[in-house]
């Protein structure tokens, strides 16, 4: 790992064992991008790829110069207007109405390690030989706006982490408009743009298409980051596989508004700029005050879409989430929700916490319901007290009664959001987000608090701290069921009221991180409804979040699959439901909902007293099996190797640091007759290792199981005849692969 800066050609190079990125100083000041990719040798000189030609309609920096237009200049952070007409990196809003900025280079640190990101979620170093961050300051000298741009190369994997800093250093205020974390622009456009979309209950799908000119985006204006589009994208050339070929993914560590877009020129150039998103944004930024950018993650990868999603893996995982269950495998726990919904007393929880715990579960979570006058869900957020109606012991008496069964306890909050049947909104009606003289909308019959307020985060963190302080509670879900709307704080003037959507994210950042710390042992696990803001940013305080309020196993093999290809799967939370469904009403064997649920933090929500003994004893073996495996399952290295979006099967595996034991999970929708026979071919493997799979008691060599592959024919191909165990419709099996000793 190594930055280096050359001096006479002001270049810099950062590179390490699989990329280089290559940036330096223009003629005018500026920084240029000249190469992103696999590792090439580092030289004085690489100024031949600043390639200027004169062309018709472009106009020039300079008189009489012909070459220089940064209309046709890859650029690291470039701005609109003078001479670049693409979308620019930055926009700045000047007293006399001027956007035009000219940022030059005025110098430059490099240090080792890392800095933290005040106030935001970042990745981080525990040693500065881990990585090395360069720091390039950039001066516009009319405004007197000094701007730094934060580079971050990891010593393994081809990461980098980028941000940008501003700070006015002179005398007058100014209005930042777009300030991107990430700008890169690529010499040519022959990618493929993958995105992972979807909605409610169908979170994080993989769409494709080709890049052409034009512009291509994602992005939310929801005022988190949404169901409908993952603040992740990846760029892979049309050859790139699962396992082969160049891929770079972009990942931005915030939770908030954004855009992630890529614009094609017409003469092939593409620019990537990931950041929060300009529309409505507008930060004042006042004299001596300072703006710091979310940290945007690039990765390169020759390894294809696995090695890519590998290195996000191991990065967000080890140097993302943090604290006390970082490394930690995740307790098997049970949710009450979709068991009684608002329909409980505490005798019934501890019913069902009771068999529960028969099973070998180790963690009861009481969801929604159990505070202020809550019995549906128009009344009672925002007044966080147990309702003891139903508690009469309140919270610490029902975690008292879980704990004495042997388990440990757990407990739902929606913290951003009030019910006008509240004592909350009716001490301080004005807490709420809304805009004067506006009608104000609501989803699921709740308002959005007012974090960018901190008298409003200061409150809401005095109820929870409470609630803490007083009972054995060793995990938290943090729900958030509503989309921003009428986004206007009372309390800033007119001129700051674009703020407001990023300065409620970091109302929301401060109350994790102060619980976070007050309780460093509870367990956080991040929800909105679901997969509505499952981003790296709240991995960095929840090590895991509620991957989607669809818990039906078929549908979760796509949720899922796509998960992965950004996210470990430590942080994906994954349940057996009840079948038939709740949320597609589809009846599912429970071997499959679990087969499923293991590639995950793993639970069940559902009521098993409601189970036939025949089932029960199956959940019992579920949970044995989770145990003796999770650890693997959760922080193994993962493989993709049948995609839900292209057949019938799916596919995926799991191996041990160690490579000797794996677990290769398979996944058949509809049920074929007379089929061909079938085999996949797995990965990562030791080759010179035989192993033994437990399925049927056959040995093979690893180069044998990622050559030839693993045999996965059953009763289908043929007719079931005889003792054949027959097929069903999503079925699904655990082959898991030991190697013998020798």
């Amino acid at each position: 790992m190594s930055i280096q800066f050359h001096q006479t050609t002001k270049t810099f190079h950062l590179y390490n064992d699989n990329i280089s990125y290559i940036m330096s100083v223009l003629e005018n000041g500026h920084l240029g991008q000249l190469y992103y990719g696999k590792k090439i040798r580092d030289k004085e000189d690489f100024s031949y790829l600043v390639e200027k030609v004169p062309r018709p309609m472009a106009s020039y920096v300079y008189s009489g110069d012909r070459t220089f237009s940064l209309e046709h200049i890859k650029q690291e952070y470039p701005v609109y207007g003078s001479t670049d007409y693409r979308h620019p990196a930055v926009e700045i809003l000047q007293e006399n109405g001027s956007r035009i900025m000219d940022f030059q280079y005025v110098s430059h640190t490099i240090t080792g390690g890392k800095p933290e990101l005040p106030g935001l979620p970042a990745t981080y170093t525990e040693s500065d030989d881990e990585a090395e961050t360069l720091c390039i300051t950039l001066k516009d000298v009319v405004t007197d706006i000094r701007l730094e741009l934060l580079y971050t190369i990891f010593a393994t994997g081809g990461i980098i982490a980028r941000s940008a800093r501003f700070t006015n250093d002179g005398e007058k205020a100014v209005h930042i408009l777009n300030a991107m974390s990430l700008c890169l622009d690529l010499p040519d456009h022959d990618y493929v743009w993958m995105q992972l979309s979807g909605a409610w209950a169908r979170e994080r799908h993989i769409k494709n298409r080709i890049l052409e000119p034009g512009i291509v985006a994602i992005d939310s204006m929801r005022g988190h980051s949404s169901h409908e589009h993952n603040p992740f994208m990846v760029l892979k050339r049309p050859s790139a596989t699962e396992h082969q070929g160049p891929v770079i993914g972009f990942s931005l560590i915030y939770s908030g508004n954004y855009r992630i877009q890529a614009e094609v020129d017409t003469h092939d150039t593409t620019r990537v700029t990931v950041g929060i998103n300009p529309t409505g944004f507008d930060w004042k930024l006042d004299c001596s005050e300072t703006f710091q950018t979310p940290e945007a993650v690039m990765v390169y990868s020759e390894e294809g879409l696995n090695g890519m999603s590998q290195t996000f893996h191991n990065l967000y995982r080890s140097r993302l989430a943090r604290g006390y269950w970082r490394d930690r495998p995740r307790p098997i726990l049970n949710n009450n929700w979709e068991a009684t919904y608002f329909d409980f007393t505490e005798d019934r929880l501890v019913e069902i916490a009771s068999k529960a715990k028969e099973c070998g579960v180790e963690l009861f979570v009481l969801d929604d319901g159990w505070f202020g006058e809550r019995s549906d869900d128009r009344s009672g957020l925002g007044d966080w007290f147990a309702n003891t109606d139903r508690l009469p012991k309140g919270i610490p008496g029902l975690a008292d009664r879980i704990e004495a069964l042997g388990m440990k306890f757990g407990l739902w909050f929606e913290p951003e959001m009030v019910n006008k049947n509240s004592d909350l909104y009716r001490a301080h009606p004005d807490w709420i987000l809304m805009t004067p003289e506006r009608h104000i909308s609501h989803g699921r019959h709740q308002y959005v608090l007012d974090f960018s307020r901190p008298e409003v985060v200061d409150c809401i963190y005095g109820m929870m701290k409470t609630i803490l302080s007083e009972a054995k509670i060793s995990y938290i879900k943090w729900d958030m069921n509503r989309s921003i709307t009428e986004c206007y704080s009372a309390t800033l003037p007119s001129d700051r009221q674009g703020e407001v959507f990023h300065r409620f994210i970091l109302g929301v950042y401060d109350l994790y991180d102060r619980l976070t710390k007050a309780f460093p042992h509870v367990l956080f696990e991040s929800c909105a409804s679901g997969g509505g803001r499952f981003d790296p940013g709240l991995l960095y305080y929840a090590p895991q979040g509620w991957a989607s309020d669809d818990s039906d196993a078929i549908e979760r093999l796509k949720i899922q699959y796509g998960t992965s290809m950004c996210y470990p799967i430590s942080c994906i939370g994954s349940h057996v439901s009840v079948a038939p469904n709740h949320q597609v009403f589809r009846n599912t064997p429970l071997h499959t909902r679990a087969n499923v649920a293991y590639f995950g933090t793993f639970g069940y929500e559902l009521d098993l007293n409601k189970l036939s003994d025949e089932e029960i004893e199956e959940v019992k073996e579920q949970i044995v099996f989770m145990k003796e495996y999770r650890k693997i399952l959760q922080f193994g290295t993962f493989y993709r190797l049948k995609s839900p979006f292209e057949g019938n099967e799916t596919v995926w595996m799991v191996v041990s640091e160690d490579q000797k034991t794996a677990l290769v999970g398979y996944y058949r929708v509809l049920n074929v007759v007379n089929a061909p026979y079938t085999r996949v071919q797995l990965q990562g493997l030791n080759p010179d290792l035989v192993y033994e799979n437990l399925e049927n008691g056959t040995e093979h060599y690893g180069d044998e199981l990622m050559n030839l592959g693993l045999l996965t024919s059953d009763a289908s191909c043929g007719e079931v005849v005889g003792d054949a165990k027959p097929c069903t419709d999503f079925d699904s099996r655990i082959y898991v692969l030991k190697a013998k000793e020798i």
